[in-house]
């Protein structure tokens, strides 16, 4: 397995992909203004750098916004380096397969990922840990704040500020690998995004994403189904409080029952929270309460919460000439891999 480039499609591999209009996809050129603040410029569109961040958007965030918020207030909670676990790696070696990590591990040529949603970097973290790969991550929301004081801007990771379905690149096919985990059913519409990511890809590239699907533990949370559309529209502040308050209530009776099965099966129906006593039972009390607060607000916060069955992926993909296609399901529900055919 390889995912070098075919001879006919000439890489730059000393230069990542090249920023471009979202809206046009013409080339952008740094300037800087009169106020001495750095911009990206095309004959179309104007956008600024803040913090040594391309903020390449055409369009507002408003969908996003929450993520932002909550990544910027726990930006540190689920990295491995914090935890000193590796529920991060585990998930994304997972996702990638035996096969394409061994390619990372192997490679010597610089391998380009472009990281979508990349959120504080929890696989950001990962993804620097193989020596070649160069990696762009890239979110909606203002957690890439979160992104670069964790992970510095250098040679081999840049942070931008961008919408998906507005890709701030000269070309499309620019990218080794496409990795979009934990996102893609957050979006206004799943299809619209998965095609967009294939088509981000290089000949011969992979894409890496999962998604929610129709089980369930998820349609018989009721409390959480009802509470949703209520604190997702509540103001920043009152949000975390209330998602704070629902974990200081809820979170002691989880632990109680951790070790009884039913029990534990009939409170996640009525419970509001995410509890993770049975899934990483290895985290230590204060950072299962971290992870249950975090996790409970990316549960109600979320304005979009698409649902699709591991038949509707595939189907997805094969209409895309996807080739490759491996699709299995996870507690965090249908997890895809595909490649995009290669020139002849």
């Amino acid at each position: 397995m390889s995912v070098h480039t075919p001879p006919d499609l000439p890489r730059e591999s000393d230069r990542p992909p090249a920023w471009g209009d979202p809206l046009t996809g013409e080339a952008l050129q740094r300037v800087i203004d009169d106020r001495g603040d750095p911009h990206l410029v095309s004959a179309s569109g104007r956008y600024p750098i803040r913090d040594g961040i391309p903020r390449l958007m055409p369009g507002g965030s408003y969908y996003a916004a929450a993520f932002g918020e909550q990544w910027n207030r726990w930006r540190r909670t689920q990295l491995d380096s914090h935890t000193g676990t590796s529920i991060s790696r585990d998930r994304l070696l997972r996702c990638l397969g035996t096969s394409l990590e061994r390619t990372l591990i192997a490679a010597t040529d610089t391998i380009d990922v472009l990281e979508v949603g990349c959120g504080a970097g929890r696989f950001t973290e990962i993804l620097l840990s193989f020596p070649h790969v160069r990696t762009t991550s890239l979110d909606l929301s203002s957690a890439v704040e979160a992104n670069v004081l964790n992970f510095p801007i250098d040679e081999r990771h840049r942070v931008v500020q961008a919408d998906i379905e507005h890709p701030p690149f000269v070309r499309g096919d620019c990218f080794d690998i496409v990795m979009c985990l934990g996102v893609v059913q957050h979006t206004p519409s799943p299809e619209a995004t998965i095609q967009r990511l294939f088509s981000l890809m290089r000949p011969g590239g992979w894409l890496i994403f999962d998604h929610y699907r129709p089980e369930w533990r998820r349609l018989t949370k009721v409390t959480a189904l009802a509470l949703r559309p209520l604190i997702k529209r509540l103001p920043p502040a009152l949000r975390f409080q209330v998602c704070e308050y629902l974990v200081t209530v809820f979170l002691p009776i989880h632990r109680a029952v951790r070790r009884r099965r039913w029990a534990q099966y009939v409170l996640s129906r009525i419970s509001p929270i995410t509890a993770y006593y049975h899934a990483y039972p290895m985290l230590p009390e204060h950072l299962q309460r971290e992870w249950a607060v975090l996790d409970t607000h990316d549960g109600l916060a979320d304005w979009y919460k698409h649902l699709r069955t591991k038949e509707q992926i595939n189907a997805m993909l094969r209409q895309l000439g996807a080739t490759d296609v491996e699709i299995s399901l996870s507690s965090h529900g249908v997890e895809a891999r595909c490649r995009k055919p290669a020139h002849d």
